[in-house]
């Protein structure tokens, strides 16, 4: 492994740290509505969502999107923020697909005017935020120099734990974006196309960066990435909980989903439990050495 420092650091541009606040601004309202008024998109919402746990899965979604882009936007080092972009502008990507395969859902001539807003706000935001986002993140790459040293490796059966996951979330993702009528039903609730495809774009954005960390290979690196991990788990959890009795317990589907979310929220854990180990182990070494 080469452990050289390169002589100069690529840092966090200052083009994609706004986008990113600007994106966090976003999860941060539509995160909260969805996730707390999950009855209510008929109303409030660019869509009608139904069922109602659809639209509380889709703002635990947003609000873990905010945790990371938070987190995200704090970092200084390029390298240690990176494992967000990729996946987000999937998640943009095929959100904005999504969309425009479905506009006839959308409320853009709803009598109310808040969803009437909202639904012309979506539009044009996932219209902007791919291309944008593409843009800032050549130029990103492009800034000069390099990654901090990789000092703290992650052990190859986690790697495949986090392989096996990403396989899994990318498999179900494009699954139900591409066949939605098809394979809905591997889902532990009904969705209509369009959720299917919503659900989908989630799927495949997070299961992208979590590739994205096992590719990365260092603890530093991927510490965002964990904390989503526990965050998305731990929501969803939540989501399950406050929806258990519309849920049909008997299908196999809805105990396959609830231990992939333990599961989840379990590899994050350990994820931040190993990055916090090795930064405690970095700061003692140059103490042991001095002493």
């Amino acid at each position: 492994m080469d452990v050289t420092q390169p002589a100069r650091v690529r840092t966090v541009s200052a083009g994609v740290r706004r986008l990113t606040r600007i994106i966090s601004v976003l999860a941060l309202v539509v995160g909260p509505l969805l996730f707390l008024l999950p009855d209510q998109t008929d109303s409030l919402f660019a869509w009608t969502i139904k069922p109602p746990v659809t639209a509380a899965f889709l703002g635990g979604a947003y609000m873990t999107a905010l945790t990371i882009e938070l987190l995200a936007a704090r970092e200084r080092i390029w390298a240690r923020a990176r494992v967000v972009y990729p996946g987000m502008i999937l998640f943009t990507t095929v959100t904005l697909i999504a969309t425009l395969l479905h506009l006839d859902k959308f409320h853009f001539a709803a009598p109310g005017f808040f969803a009437r807003f909202t639904a012309w706000a979506w539009l044009i935001i996932y219209a902007l935020a791919p291309p944008v986002m593409l843009a800032l993140l050549v130029y990103q790459l492009r800034a000069p120099g390099g990654d901090p040293a990789h000092r703290a490796p992650v052990p190859s059966w986690f790697r495949g734990v986090l392989v096996a996951q990403a396989v899994i979330m990318i498999g179900l993702g494009l699954a139900l974006f591409l066949a939605p009528a098809t394979f809905a039903g591997l889902w532990p609730w009904a969705l209509t196309p369009l959720t299917a495809r919503t659900v989908a774009a989630w799927l495949i954005g997070l299961g992208f960066a979590v590739a994205h960390a096992a590719w990365e290979n260092d603890w530093e690196l991927i510490r965002i990435c964990m904390i989503g991990d526990i965050v998305a788990g731990a929501l969803q959890l939540l989501v399950l909980a406050r929806f258990a009795g519309t849920l049909q317990w008997a299908a196999p589907s809805v105990w396959v989903y609830l231990v992939f979310l333990l599961a989840m929220a379990g590899i994050g854990t350990y994820g931040v439990y190993a990055t916090r180990r090795f930064a405690v182990r970095a700061a003692q070494a140059p103490q042991a050495a001095g002493a």
